[in-house]
């Protein structure tokens, strides 16, 4: 492969007596930063409760509204 313009750069300054600009890089970390954080499809279907079909208590009513009547 070609070098890139900025290694060049860099080489040439290292050749000609400047400072190495790779000393001043951080360090890496010690873990892996391309790890999956998030559950994968499989475990998250894995991982959910099966629904109780005669279980109503569940049902929500609150959405219904009734008006009052005015006197």
């Amino acid at each position: 492969m070609a070098k890139s313009r900025a290694k060049k750069k860099r080489e040439h300054l290292l050749r000609n007596g400047g400072r190495d600009v790779l000393l001043s890089r951080g360090s890496t970390p010690s873990f892996s930063t391309h790890e999956r954080m998030t559950k994968s499809k499989k475990e998250m279907l894995n991982t959910r409760k099966p629904k109780n079909p005669y279980d109503h208590i569940s049902v929500d009513d609150k959405g219904f509204f009734v008006p009052k009547k005015a006197a």
